[in-house]
């Protein structure tokens, strides 16, 4: 049995609290708002993020900060991206060298296009930060419906420890060395995913959409290799399997506001109705600039930006996506003549 300390009681850190309380470990969970924290521990329950799930009664939730960080074995980072720096700064004066840090957010900072890995690293320089991504949505891991994820580490030894902790019957969990491609992977496909569902928003069909999975792929995988990252990572479970249940889930946030935006709102209004942090708005800049950096063309990425911040009108996008130069799929075997 393990000691886990979990911050964030979001959706996603409250289901991990019950799949690591399932698996036997001793759970505890922080979150910065006293209401939610003293809301679950009277009703057992996680109304605003995970309605009608029971929260067994052994998981701790608290607002202490430091008493969240000291002698765990493992500690989980599940804030929203925007916050994860902040949180970080927060936890550094009570993390012991070495200690584990998983992070399982999604998300790149627009201000130093750093993952979030990166972040942590940078606030807590002496953990051992790793990170958790696949396509897993929190309303269903908390139901204990089938899932598959990876897990990203510097070192076999860690990534296998943490395979051991989060493995159950309903949750399979791959290991790899490749953490620069799972993080990116995992972070833009939020960007795809807003694309995907203002493409359902305008009424569009499977065609396009499958079109905008398949492309985008390629320009997620373009960028991920020119930052360090391995290309067989984006066609595995934190790329292609996390763009598919990103972009076509009733569950997801981005898909969600996506579709808003679609329907003729603004990304701050669909952020407001989604209710939710929408990490694809916060990526989707600092995807231009890693893009920009390296020389990259990433059409689908440069019209989501426009349409975010430059007020494009997304049926005008898919015209331009449809209408630009033709071109060769790819050049994986060379013409016979």
């Amino acid at each position: 049995m393990a000691n886990i300390s979990i911050l964030g009681a979001g959706s996603w850190g409250t289901a991990l609290a019950l799949l690591l309380h399932n698996n036997g470990h001793k759970v505890n969970v922080w979150s910065i708002d006293e209401n939610e924290v003293n809301l679950i521990n009277d009703t057992h329950e996680n109304p605003s993020k995970l309605p009608g799930i029971h929260i067994p009664k052994e998981i701790n939730f608290t607002t202490e900060l430091e008493s969240s960080c000291k002698g765990y074995d493992v500690l989980v980072t599940a804030v929203p991206s925007p916050f994860t720096r902040s949180t970080a700064k927060k936890m550094a004066p009570f993390i012991t060298d070495g200690q584990i840090i998983v992070d399982v957010a999604k998300g790149i900072e627009e201000s130093t296009q750093m993952r979030l890995s990166e972040q942590i690293l940078e606030e807590i320089p002496n953990a051992d930060v790793t990170c958790l991504s696949g396509p897993s949505h929190a309303e269903e891991v908390a139901r204990e419906i089938p899932t598959a994820v990876c897990i990203g580490a510097k070192s076999e030894k860690t990534a296998t420890y943490l395979q051991e902790i989060f493995t159950s019957r309903v949750f399979r969990v791959y290991t790899s060395p490749d953490m620069v491609g799972m993080e990116l992977g995992g972070s833009l496909k939020n960007v795809i995913a807003l694309a995907a569902g203002m493409s359902d928003g305008l009424g569009y069909g499977d065609n396009t959409k499958a079109a905008l999975i398949t492309r985008g792929i390629k320009e997620i995988a373009a960028l991920g290799v020119a930052e360090g990252g391995s290309s067989e990572t984006f066609y595995g479970l934190s790329g292609m399997g996390d763009l598919i249940v990103t972009c076509d889930s009733v569950h997801s946030r981005n898909r969600k506001a996506g579709f808003l935006i679609g329907q003729g709102k603004s990304y701050q209004e669909a952020m407001d109705e989604v209710k939710m942090i929408v990490e694809g708005v916060y990526s989707a800049k600092a995807a231009m600039a890693l893009g920009k950096k390296h020389g990259l063309t990433l059409p689908i990425i440069e019209q989501v930006n426009k349409i975010l911040f430059e007020g494009k009108n997304p049926r005008e996008a898919v015209l331009e996506l449809m209408t630009r130069i033709p071109r060769s799929e790819h050049m994986a075997k060379p013409w016979e003549e």
